[in-house]
């Protein structure tokens, strides 16, 4: 899965690397080293204009039909086998789809089984781009009470590649240049040929971090020194 991701700009990066234009206000963009469910992240996606457009996004969806947004929490992943099928993504797969731009994220490595060592955070990061376009599915979510839209998303995964399988057995759908065009595509509704996109990818680079990493459940950890390579201590 994925539970923690990195961005990087500056903005003009951004908007370049992904041929978009910056929705939001640019002096509060920030580098971001410990993003965590329920934080607000820039996600790529087709206007009613049929602009490409960055705008924020809630991490963890919000289905339309949902009581209300406490479900975010626990819908921020979701598993490219069944994305077509689940009651909370389904709608989002065929109509509401976008990219997640990051600049790598973490994954922790187990330990051998009966062993009592903790569990070796890795940092994955592109090894031919400055950013994953990892696949989302997205929906639109307005308060019964307040009626405040909330526009929220969720990460789709898959097995990993074969590089990656030591680490985890999931990783993020990270898409090609060639396929965002389809894939963004409001109009592009045929489940079967969206399946299609859900594969994994080998364009991967990875090193171990150091354990503070481990404890990014503290969103206050938040600094460039998380994504340094540490060696893992001795046996």
């Amino acid at each position: 899965m994925c539970g923690r991701y990195v961005i990087e700009g500056p903005v003009s990066r951004l908007t370049a690397h992904f041929d978009a234009r910056y929705t939001e206000q640019e002096d509060l963009f920030t580098n971001r080293y410990n993003i965590a469910p329920t934080a607000q992240v820039p996600v790529v996606r087709i206007n009613r204009e049929g602009e490409r457009v960055i705008l924020n996004h809630l991490w963890g969806l919000v289905p339309h039909w949902a009581k209300d947004k406490t479900v975010s929490a626990k819908l921020n992943n979701a598993r490219g086998e069944t994305v077509h099928e689940k009651p909370s993504f389904r709608t989002g797969f065929k109509k509401f789809r976008c990219l997640i731009p990051a600049s790598g994220y973490y994954e922790w490595q187990a330990p051998p089984e009966g062993s009592k060592a903790r569990k070796q955070p890795f940092y994955i990061h592109p090894s031919d781009a400055p950013y994953f376009a990892m696949a989302g599915v997205c929906d639109h979510w307005t308060d019964p009470d307040t009626g405040e839209l909330v526009l929220s998303t969720a990460i789709i995964t898959t097995p990993p590649c074969k590089a990656l399988q030591t680490v985890h057995d999931r990783m993020p759908v990270m898409l090609q240049p060639d396929d965002w065009e389809a894939w963004l595509n409001p109009k592009n509704q045929n489940v079967a040929d969206l399946l299609k996109f859900i594969a994994s990818s080998s364009a991967v680079q990875f090193h171990t971090v150091g354990f503070e990493v481990s404890g990014v459940g503290k969103n206050r950890v938040d600094h460039p020194g998380l994504i340094e390579p540490k060696a893992p201590p001795e046996n």
